[in-house]
């Protein structure tokens, strides 16, 4: 989990594309259902409208005009900071300085600033950001101070994702509508603040990201997407143990929201194949829709469709239990009448519909009068089972 290790040090800020210039900038060198791919993602993105544009008073006029730094030219006196931009790939930091002198406001590469000047603008949104402070984020993202709600720090990481590894909603809310990217990824491992909301175990966070647009597929530069990170994390986390159970749930809710977002379900007619071994088998998938049959990993298949197949079990039509009587392993067995098949046959309890047990013991015959009695299902014992 190093990977997710949020470094506590922030101290880089990006402008709003309302402050860009047109010049290119500057830079730096530094039933049984199981899961189906779907097509397309199921998530909407939503675009919101922010109260206050992020645009200082003093660059509202028609004619303002702003340039890059030039290290071979001199400049006054800094007045103050209007306005910050990352550099493509959250590589670094600009600022955009209003001078005292009769310079136009330059962009300026972070290193050339002071840096108690640029501590002074950036610091409250960093630990408004660290503390998952609501309040304060949205006062500064309603300022009219020329701030990006994409800012980065010296990782390229942004506020976003700080906030979707603390689990706040309503950050994360705010900062999407207010135009944050929900799919940046910083530079320290490739993490999305979807991979930040897995790996942290935020289910909520999770699917507030989905439904703003975030990836669920985007891979980190291990290849690992946020399904595989929680998988993986899942995996490690010990079963039975009391203090980890909670976690587990949390897990388990990511790992839903994630697969919902990829995947569609779709109800299986049977398994008619497999191949593969070990972590690469894959089953031949007949689909109830009448979808094309799809090979499909072997996680992804629902666990007691994959014992029934490889215990040479299949489905079929049942109309009815005629009799029980106990097995000889003292289990119960049912005399089950079919659809499509002749001959009668007994079979053990779990293969057999509980709906069709209880019009048995309820002493109900189902007939061909009555639709009820050929809705049931069973699972019919390799070679039939005895007479």
């Amino acid at each position: 989990m190093e990977a997710l290790f949020i470094n506590p040090s922030l101290s880089r800020l990006k402008i709003s594309s309302t402050l860009r210039p047109s010049a290119a900038p500057l830079s730096l060198s530094s039933s049984h259902r199981i899961l189906r791919h779907s097509p397309h993602h199921p998530f909407t993105l939503r675009v919101s409208a922010v109260d206050n544009p992020q645009q200082p008073p003093q660059l509202q006029e028609a004619q303002v005009t702003y340039e890059d730094y030039d290290e071979d030219e001199s400049y006054g006196e800094v007045d103050r900071i209007i306005g910050s931009r990352a550099l493509p790939a959250g590589k670094g930091m600009e600022y955009l300085i209003q001078w005292k002198d009769d310079h136009a406001p330059t962009w300026v590469p972070s290193d050339y600033i002071a840096k108690d000047v640029v501590a002074e603008y950036e610091t409250p949104w960093w630990t408004a950001a660290k503390k998952a402070d609501d309040s304060a984020l949205k006062h500064l993202v309603s300022a009219a101070d020329g701030r990006d709600v994409d800012a980065v720090d010296e990782d390229g990481r942004t506020a976003l994702i700080f906030v979707a590894g603390l689990g706040s909603e309503p950050c994360v809310r705010l900062l999407a509508e207010a135009g944050a990217d929900v799919n940046h990824r910083e530079n320290s491992g490739g993490l999305t603040a979807l991979h930040m909301a897995a790996g942290y175990v935020k289910p909520g966070v999770a699917e507030l990201l989905i439904e703003f647009g975030a990836d669920p597929e985007a891979a980190d530069d291990r290849g690992r997407t946020p399904l595989d990170l929680a998988r993986e994390i899942l995996k490690v986390t010990p079963k039975g143990n009391p203090m980890q159970f909670a976690r587990r749930l949390g897990l388990e809710k990511v790992i839903n929201v994630l697969e919902e977002a990829i995947f569609e379900y779709a109800e299986v007619e049977e398994i008619m194949e497999r191949r593969g071994k070990g972590d690469k088998v894959e089953y031949l998938i007949k689909w109830k829709d009448g979808g094309d049959n799809e090979w499909v990993k072997a996680a992804l298949v629902a666990e007691d469709l994959v014992a029934d197949f490889e215990a040479g079990l299949e489905y079929a039509a049942a109309e009815c239990v005629l009799g029980t009587r106990e097995g000889q392993d003292g289990k119960k067995e049912y005399l089950v009448r079919w659809a499509d098949i002749e001959e009668s046959t007994w079979e053990p309890e779990e293969n057999v519909d509980p709906d069709l047990i209880k019009e048995f013991e309820e002493g109900l015959r189902p007939t061909k009068n009555d639709p009820m009695g050929y809705a049931g299902e069973a699972r019919l014992s390799a070679g039939g089972g005895g007479s």
